[in-house]
C-alpha cells in the first residue's frame, strides 16, 4: 500500500492488496477524484482513518440488460406511488445516505469531507443524484459518479420507505443508456437485482 503525496497520481491497480486496498493519503480534490474513477479506483474510509483508496478484484457490476425486476417490483413501478427525478436534490440525497445505519458498520463512511468533495463534483457535472418522491417528500435516492463514457459508478443509496431506493435504482437504469453500472463490491441487495462479479481487468476495459 503506497502513500499518496501532493503529486496527482496513483499506483498501478495491480499493486492493490488482496482485498483491494491500493493506497492511502492524498486529498479529495475534484481532479484527484476524477482521475481515481477513470482508473477504477474509489475512496472508502471512516472518520478515524486516513483517506483510503480501493480497486477490488473482482469488481461487482451490473449490466443494464441483465437487470432483474421481480413481479412485485414491476407492480411498484406501475402503481404510481413514487416519482423519480435526477439532479434535483443532490445535497439532500448524499446527506440522507450518510445517516443510514448499515449492518456491521459503526458510524458513517460518508464523512463531511467526503460529502463536500462529491458536492463539488456535482457542481462540476460529474456526480449525479437520483431522487425518489412520495407525496412531494423525498423518501429515497442514490448518488454516484458519471464518467461520461457509458459507465455510472454508484456510491450509496438510502430509503425511508419500503422499495423507494430500489424503485429509484431500477427506474434510473431503465431510463438511461449506460453500458455498465459499477457497484464496487458485493451486496446481497444488488445481487438480487442482477449484479455480478467480473475481473478488474475486464472492468478497466469498460473505462476506456
Amino acid at each position: 500500500m503506497e502513500f499518496l503525496g501532493k503529486e496527482l497520481a496513483f499506483p498501478e491497480v495491480s499493486k492493490a492488496s488482496k482485498d483491494g486496498l491500493l493506497a492511502f493519503g492524498g486529498d479529495l480534490s475534484p481532479d484527484r477524484l476524477i482521475l481515481a474513477y477513470q482508473n477504477g479506483i474509489f475512496p472508502w474510509y471512516d472518520e478515524n482513518s486516513p483517506i483510503l483508496w480501493w480497486s477490488p478484484d473482482p469488481r461487482f457490476v451490473l449490466f443494464p440488460e441483465k437487470l432483474k425486476v421481480s413481479k412485485s417490483m414491476k407492480q411498484v413501478l406501475r402503481n404510481g406511488n413514487f416519482r423519480m427525478t435526477i439532479n434535483l436534490a443532490f445535497e439532500e440525497v448524499i446527506s440522507n445516505c450518510s445517516k443510514i445505519k448499515r449492518d456491521s458498520q459503526q458510524g458513517t463512511w460518508i464523512t463531511n469531507e467526503l460529502k463536500d468533495a462529491y458536492i463539488n463534483l456535482y457542481h462540476l457535472g460529474v456526480a449525479k443524484s437520483v431522487e425518489v418522491w412520495q407525496n412531494k417528500q423525498l423518501v429515497g435516492g442514490l448518488y454516484g459518479v458519471d464518467l461520461n463514457n457509458g459507465v455510472f459508478c454508484g456510491e450509496s443509496m438510502f430509503s425511508k420507505v419500503s422499495n423507494a431506493s430500489k424503485f429509484g435504482f431500477i427506474s434510473f437504469i431503465q431510463k438511461s443508456n449506460y453500458k455498465l453500472i459499477d457497484c464496487q463490491v458485493y451486496t446481497n441487495h444488488l445481487d438480487s437485482l442482477g449484479a455480478e462479479e467480473i475481473s478488474r481487468e475486464e472492468f478497466l476495459r469498460f473505462l476506456g
